[in-house]
């Protein structure tokens, strides 16, 4: 079945691009197009898409307000931040308030659909190197809460692979880094998930950032 998508952009040129991108993918089909953040919350509600693709300045409703909205609202959607990323100060607050991701909106025309085909399938956009200098910029923001208490439930080999999460690691990476196998590394990630309550692996790691296991440098 095809993916449903719904585009959330403000400027016609970049929706108008989007959809022509996805008409030609046979696996991604656009089931609405929103110009402001309140239309996207609408057109969620009514046609239950799997991906939102979504701007972050937009008038009326932004898009940080707009997938907190959507998120809130019970089904299984999916949102996807488009931004320019180097001047974006929100992006941060966009992944708090529950994006899956995110796309910058000079990145090649295959990474965009192959990025809504991720998220799609439930799980986050991770780009380590990317994803390091994002958090790190923004993790600041917010004050941090007191580090992990052995209530959490969280054993230590556990808050080691939170630990490399946050610092962008792959699970190959935390894999070698560890010396265990990719198969341990996957299940300790999958039990975090579990523990933590976290959506995905971005959600992760802003919490190794906000439990101070990892400090913005």
């Amino acid at each position: 079945m095809s993916v449903r998508v719904v585009l959330a952009d403000d400027q016609p040129l970049i929706r108008n691009g989007l959809r022509v991108l996805i008409h030609d993918a046979d696996d991604l089909t656009v089931v609405g197009e929103a110009s402001t953040g309140a239309e996207a919350v609408q057109l969620a509600r009514e046609q239950q898409p799997d991906v939102v693709v979504m701007d972050i300045r937009m008038p009326v409703m932004d898009g940080i307000e707009a997938t907190r909205h959507i998120l809130a609202d019970a089904g299984p959607v999916r949102v996807l931040i488009l931004t320019t990323f180097d001047d974006d100060e929100y992006v941060y607050a966009a992944l708090r308030a529950g994006a899956s991701g995110f796309l910058v909106k000079h990145m090649a025309l295959d990474d965009i659909l192959n990025a809504v085909r991720v998220v799609a399938a439930g799980d986050a956009l991770i780009a380590p190197s990317v994803t390091r200098r994002l958090i790190e910029q923004f993790a600041g923001q917010v004050p941090a809460p007191p580090p992990l208490r052995s209530s959490d439930g969280i054993t230590d080999r556990e808050r080691e692979v939170l630990t490399l999460i946050g610092r962008g690691r792959t699970n190959s990476e935390i894999a070698a880094e560890l010396y265990i196998s990719p198969a341990t590394a996957k299940s300790h990630v999958a039990r975090l998930l579990t523990k933590l309550g976290a959506r995905d692996r971005i959600h992760l790691v802003i919490l190794a950032y906000e439990m101070g296991l990892v400090s913005p440098h």
